[in-house]
């Protein structure tokens, strides 16, 4: 279990993006997080593995607080804390493999890392999570080469090598047209439903949140608006979340 209490982040200049944010996550949850830009949700998933420092509050996963854990000791905790990005984070000049096989890298040793060298058995997962995605054929072509989707595909194979018990995904779809959308999101949806990884996913736009997530938590200016199963966002809280100006469409 995920347990997130009193997560706060203030950055310098007084900037408040998160404000005692409290809520649990159990494994094999599909979680949204939802909100405007600037709510808060960028923060909060970079929180959870501390690529951003939290002034306050407690991050426990499995009883261990993360919060107090050495650099040293988070460099081994994110081993199982996959990360997929709404730019996808590529080498772009680099084959598609050697981008996946960036996902060992808190595996083997950092020198033969230097030289791309992995051991056969990383090459052979590398290869199926590639598969997985619907990518394999694509395994020695430079990153830059292919489209937006398969670029995403990549980054996910590439936290699946991870072995992760958690997928951070933040607004991986952002950048995508709604067809390709809906199949990475559906690669997430079966990550978590067939492998039992944890999704943490903050998205835009309530159809995939109703489509995909079994719950949702909303930020708004930092603070937790909404904690609860997708159809519960009536129109009130959805006007609480976005804004009473704000237009449902989804």
């Amino acid at each position: 279990m995920l347990e997130i209490k009193n997560l706060t982040k203030i950055y310098e200049g007084g900037v408040k993006a998160l404000d005692k944010v409290s809520f649990n996550v159990e494994k094999w949850e599909f979680l949204a997080v939802i909100g405007l830009s600037g709510s808060g949700k960028s923060t909060l998933l970079r929180c959870i593995n501390r690529l951003v420092e939290p002034t306050e509050g407690q991050i426990l996963w499995n009883g261990v607080d993360l919060t107090k854990a050495s650099q040293d000791e988070m460099r081994h905790i994110r081993r199982k804390i996959g990360m997929v990005f709404q730019q996808f984070n590529l080498v772009s000049r680099s084959k598609v493999i050697t981008n996946v096989l960036a996902g060992r890298l808190g595996y083997v040793n950092p020198v033969m890392s230097l030289f791309n060298r992995f051991p056969q058995e990383d090459l052979k997962m590398a290869l199926k999570e590639m598969d997985r995605v619907g990518i394999a054929n694509q395994a020695y072509k430079r990153a830059d080469e292919l489209s937006g989707g398969q670029q995403q595909r990549v980054g996910i194979a590439r936290a699946m090598m991870q072995d992760p018990e958690i997928i951070l995904a933040d607004e991986p779809v952002a950048s995508l047209d709604p067809v390709l959308a809906h199949s990475i999101m559906q690669y997430l949806e079966k990550i978590n439903s067939e492998e039992g990884v944890m999704v943490i996913c903050s998205l835009h736009f309530l159809d995939l949140v109703h489509r995909y997530a079994d719950r949702a938590i909303a930020l708004n200016e930092g603070k937790l608006m909404f904690d609860g199963s997708p159809k519960d966002i009536d129109d009130v809280k959805f006007k609480e979340i976005y804004g009473k100006e704000a237009e449902r469409i989804g």
